[in-house]
């Protein structure tokens, strides 16, 4: 069986260590967030509290979303430990002027990008744990927003970029904070013994989705973005998780393993309707909504490799755009949808590519070892 890396990233102290290993390993260090194999033949991401317990946080994290385009398309951030240790980076769209933002001794990840572009926000632990800063798109006039012991990292800006949605472990489990973007007025949205993760913000900003654990399984969750009238939008007691809006606010992707294995589905708001996405006898997940909401790129295994797809949103038209043994993903839409970046191991390494969303035109936009 092929070997893939295993990445750990301290949350509360430490720096990165890379390590080979084989399906099914994991590390059992306090309050972690580890990148193990088994999804997909990927990597799983999981947050392991003091006692050891194991949150998986797999697909609904950014950090399986390399990629991140900025709002007008002309650059993407991502993060790499080319230099040694995780910092944060932008590249132009077509791969000119690859430039380090954070370059400290320190592991900086997840970039974030405000909605009109000019601050990103990251994870980094340059002050001892894991907390969250803000920065101009050129990488000067770096701001610490969060300063708790337990880990912070950031999942989204409000649409109108006035707050950050974030995950932290300060209350003991996996809980959604909103603040403002100077990190002032910090409110906990979620409040259960169960983990809640993966907050999306509604296009008009009124509302949060996010997956829950709350009631033992795992469901999808809509809530006033005050944190008020949590709504389960699920109806079965299985996984439904990684829930995205559309573009218009009117309906949900999300991936589902209520059919035997790993699926995409996209329902409306109110469950008055169900559509599956997705129907093949593999896992299908990472789903990613054009910005005209008309199209939904993904990964799937089901031709054995694990490759980026597009398709319709009611299922049709469903395409391959990869094409390559190596493990390919993270889709993420340029914001005119004509491009799609995502990460491959094709080269041996990890990359940044693009590709046309017809499947044309692949372009490797970086070119070193650690990506």
């Amino acid at each position: 069986m092929r070997n893939l890396w295993l990445l750990v990233l301290p949350l509360l102290a430490g720096s990165l260590v890379a390590s080979a290993c084989g399906e099914g390993s994991r590390v059992t260090a306090p309050r972690e967030v580890v990148f193990s194999t088994g999804r997909f033949g990927a990597q799983t991401i999981y947050v392991l509290n003091a006692d050891s317990r194991r949150i998986d946080l797999s697909a609904v994290l950014p950090w399986d979303s390399f990629p991140a385009w900025s709002p007008d398309g002309s650059r993407i951030a991502f993060y790499s430990n080319r230099g040694g240790n995780l910092d944060v980076y932008v590249v132009n769209a077509d791969g000119s002027r690859r430039t380090n933002l954070t370059a400290a001794s320190a592991a900086d990840a997840l970039p974030v990008w405000s909605p009109e572009g000019s601050h990103i926000a990251f994870y980094s632990n340059r002050d001892g744990n894991g907390e969250i800063y803000v920065m101009n798109a050129d990488g000067s006039s770096v701001t610490r927003l969060t300063d708790n012991p337990a880990a912070d990292f950031p999942y989204a800006w409000s649409p109108d970029g006035t707050r950050i949605a974030f995950g932290s472990l300060r209350d003991g489990n996996l809980e959604i904070y909103a603040m403002r973007a100077d990190g002032s007025g910090v409110t906990r949205l979620t409040d259960n013994p169960g983990d809640d993760l993966a907050p999306a913000w509604s296009p008009d900003g009124t509302r949060i989705a996010f997956e829950s654990q709350r009631n033992g399984s795992v469901d999808v969750y809509v809530m006033d973005a005050d944190g008020s009238d949590p709504v389960n939008l699920s109806v079965r007691p299985l996984r439904d998780g990684s829930p995205l809006w559309s573009p218009g606010g009117n309906r949900l992707a999300f991936v589902s393993n209520r059919d035997g294995n790993a699926e995409i589905y996209v329902m409306d708001v109110t469950y008055s309707h169900l559509t599956r996405v997705t129907a093949t006898p593999r896992d299908d997940a990472w789903p990613a909504w054009s910005p005209d909401g008309t199209r939904l790129a993904f990964v799937s295994t089901r031709d054995f490799n694990v490759e980026i797809y597009v398709a319709n949103a009611d299922g049709s038209g469903q395409t391959r755009l990869t094409d390559d043994p190596a493990l390919n993903r993270g889709p993420a839409w340029s914001p005119d949808a004509s491009r799609i970046a995502f990460e491959s191991f094709r080269e041996g390494t990890s990359e940044v590519y693009v590709v046309n969303a017809d499947g044309s035109g692949l372009t490797p936009l970086t070119n070193g070892s650690g990506e």
